[in-house]
């Protein structure tokens, strides 16, 4: 891809010494032919084409950032809630009564 960016600079930098040197141009003809031709298209392209790339960057990051976040977690002390400790308690009887 940098190859065909490099390529169309080229080819566009020397656009814009003919209209320079030119007799009938003029050096900001130059300029607009070099910024127009040149720069913005191929901005706009290497951003268009490098899109997947910075995608792919930043779901890798977040998944980086959960997995810190769950490691983070599971290292904790598990009773570290500030609450106390629940009394155990028999199988066979309800933690709740019913009114009579």
């Amino acid at each position: 891809m940098y190859l065909v960016v490099i390529g169309w600079m080229y080819v566009v930098l020397m656009m814009s010494v003919a209209e320079a040197t030119n007799t009938t141009g003029s050096v900001l003809g130059a300029i607009v032919t070099f910024f127009l031709y040149g720069l913005l298209p191929v901005a706009l392209v290497v951003y268009l084409m490098l899109t997947p790339q910075r995608r792919k960057a930043i779901k890798a990051r977040e998944a980086a950032e959960l997995q810190a976040q769950q490691q983070a977690a599971a290292s904790a002390d598990p009773d570290a809630g500030g609450h106390a400790a629940g009394a155990a308690q028999a199988p066979g009887v309800s933690p709740v009564r019913k009114e009579p």
